[in-house]
């Protein structure tokens, strides 16, 4: 009885709604993302040029923990027993590494800054294979880097 329910209610349940909160944040990221554009952002150790003497560079760091809905954890536990890529878990890593990268880009320009060199994402598994209780799969990014002032001619 307990399949027949999880089958006939909480997977539409999770599919639908599930999927119109994915594609609102997808959504939210895109125009973010676009009101960063041009903003410098770059994984070298220093900014490639001439830093502003007069502004300290600062570290900023930005975390995101995103959960998967009751639809995506169904999948993924097929995909799991079938084997092969699991689509489902790979939309929610690229959507927690956009997130955590617009955090600290959002911060960067807040605090009057102009390039974040130095991006570092790192991830963890919170409720996946790392734990015994798979009632719930969560991806966590912590993302990392430093935020320069750069004169005009550098850029």
């Amino acid at each position: 009885m307990d399949l027949i329910i999880q089958l006939l209610i909480l997977m539409p349940i999770g599919f639908f709604f599930g999927r119109a909160a994915e594609r609102k944040h997808i959504k939210s990221l895109e125009e973010r993302e676009k009101a960063c554009e041009g903003f410098f952002v770059s994984d070298l150790r220093t900014f490639p040029g001439i830093s502003d003497a007069s502004r300290e560079p600062k570290m900023l760091t930005g975390e995101v923990t995103i959960a998967s809905d009751y639809y995506k954890r169904f999948a993924g536990g097929l995909r799991n027993f079938f084997g092969g890529e699991m689509k489902s878990y790979v939309s929610l890593m690229s959507r927690a590494r956009r997130e955590a990268t617009l955090r600290i880009i959002e911060e960067a320009r807040a605090e009057g800054y102009n390039a974040v060199c130095n991006l570092r994402l790192d991830s963890a598994d919170i409720g996946g294979s790392a734990t015994t209780n798979k009632a719930s799969v969560m991806v966590s990014i912590l993302a990392s880097a430093t935020a320069y002032n750069t004169n005009d001619q550098a850029q």
